[in-house]
């Protein structure tokens, strides 16, 4: 069949009622489409039989992930072109052919089983996590999914990430600002707008490889305890605390931060430490990993963990609110490459159950535009260590990092997705929030 890229680059104009905004090569060696376009290469015709299986987003992941299809040529401007097909929302969650509604959806199968040839769905690749045992959100369940996106292999992200090894959105003065200056700048940010003070205590929840941890520690002269449920990065940051010579100042447990206020209660039962021994608490890159329904829980577990007057750091990631909130479905890539059982929650909902919980919220700051930055200078490292990250990881975990941070960039920058900081106080007696009177002056310096 020497004529495939043009029978496929029909068959999606005649589906999309549009022309195809990317040109074709598939693996008999034809190419169609707009010349100079972004090329979007078809290796094995397997990938044709993952979407006819899969069709929508999930299928184009595997066949991504697989080393079934690529793109030549800027990969956002891709993934920009083909965003209605590559984020296309499932109806349904099995692996079975997806339900025909038209006439032309079934001719477009008839079509694909002839190109892809009839035999059974090639099987997912290997990245993909099985699925999930036990209730979501247990903490048997949560330590699953964290493992499964975190201890990949502290090389790997080390070459993604950079020195800072921090995993969350930079703060950038300028868009030009290099990328271990602007991750500097928000470990600070996060820091002044907490107030850290010497000899205060800080727990870090989602403490990650230790990086806010070490910074507080280091230049405010504060206490840190940090929790994660990843022991790859806990080893990483126990032995960056110990190389800084700050393991009298640095604690770094492998807990669930569910466990974080019992430990407490029994401490003080025992005389060992006040109830709410915190000062300050920053969660930062972590509630996206708590659900729906435990953030509840989750807010309340902080509040009571913090003194009276002390500051809370969320910074989170938020999705835009949906018209009925019953329909929402995490991203079915992310689910199952990325962040399984990761949830989303608008912004005003976060807000709301933090006030819930008896939190004052008193800052809220929009980064958004900072997270796009950051994932493509993730995305550059990544694409210029290609060969070491191999020799870390398998081809296919590779793949699927560099789909998604791409793809998420594109999210942040086209406004799908937010990321916030919201500071919030637990307020003293008679409400006393010990804040300043003016906004965004941080530890005596303005923003």
């Amino acid at each position: 069949m020497a004529d495939a890229a043009q029978r496929l680059t029909t068959l999606a104009e005649d589906l999309l009622a549009t022309p195809l905004p990317v040109r074709i090569r598939a693996w008999d060696g034809s190419e169609a489409g707009p010349p100079g376009a972004p090329v979007l290469v078809i290796r094995s015709r397997r990938a044709l039989r993952r979407l006819l299986w899969k069709p929508g987003e999930l299928g184009l992941a595997r066949a991504w992930v697989a080393g079934e299809i690529d793109f030549e040529g800027d990969l956002y401007e891709a993934l920009d072109k083909l965003a209605d097909l590559i984020w296309e929302r499932e109806d349904d969650g099995g692996d079975t052919v997806h339900p025909v509604l038209d006439r032309r959806k079934r001719a477009a199968a008839r079509a694909l089983l002839r190109l892809g040839g009839p035999l059974p769905p090639p099987p997912p690749p290997p990245e993909e996590l099985r699925r999930h045992t036990g209730r979501p959100h247990s903490k048997r369940r949560d330590k699953e999914a964290i493992s499964h996106h975190y201890d990949v292999g502290n090389d790997f992200y080390s070459l993604v990430l950079g020195p800072s090894m921090v995993y969350s959105c930079a703060y950038f003065s300028d868009p030009t600002a290099p990328l271990e200056d602007a991750q500097h700048d928000k470990l600070d940010l996060i820091a002044r707008k907490l107030d850290l003070r010497p000899g205060q205590r800080l727990l870090d929840v989602g403490c990650g490889w230790g990086s806010l941890a070490l910074h507080a520690a280091r230049t405010y002269g504060v206490r840190v305890t940090g929790v994660t449920l990843s022991t790859e990065q806990a080893a990483f940051a126990r032995e960056r605390i110990a190389g800084a010579g700050l393991t009298d100042r640095v604690e770094i447990r492998v807990q669930d931060y569910r466990d974080v206020l019992p430990q407490a209660l029994g401490s003080a039962r025992a005389g060992d430490a006040p109830f709410g021994p915190y000062d300050a608490i920053a969660s930062v890159g972590m509630a996206e990993h708590v659900g729906a329904v435990q953030y509840g829980e989750y807010a309340a577990d902080l509040y009571a963990l913090l003194k009276p007057g002390g500051r809370l750091l969320n910074h989170q990631i938020a999705r835009r609110p949906v018209p009925d909130e019953e329909t929402y479905q995490v991203d079915p890539f992310i689910d199952s490459y990325v962040f399984p059982d990761g949830e989303l929650a608008p912004l005003g909902r976060t807000v709301g159950q933090l006030e819930q919980a008896g939190f004052e919220v008193r800052d809220v700051e929009s980064i958004r535009e900072h997270y796009a930055l950051t994932l493509r200078h993730w995305v550059a490292n990544l694409e210029k260590n290609w060969d070491a990250a191999l020799r870390t990881v398998t081809p296919g975990r590779a793949r699927v990092w560099r789909l998604y941070m791409a793809a998420s960039a594109l999210s942040f920058e086209h406004n799908t997705i937010g990321v916030n900081q919201v500071l919030a106080v637990r307020p003293g007696p008679s409400g006393v929030s010990r804040m300043p009177l003016r906004t965004r002056v941080w530890n005596g310096r303005s923003e």
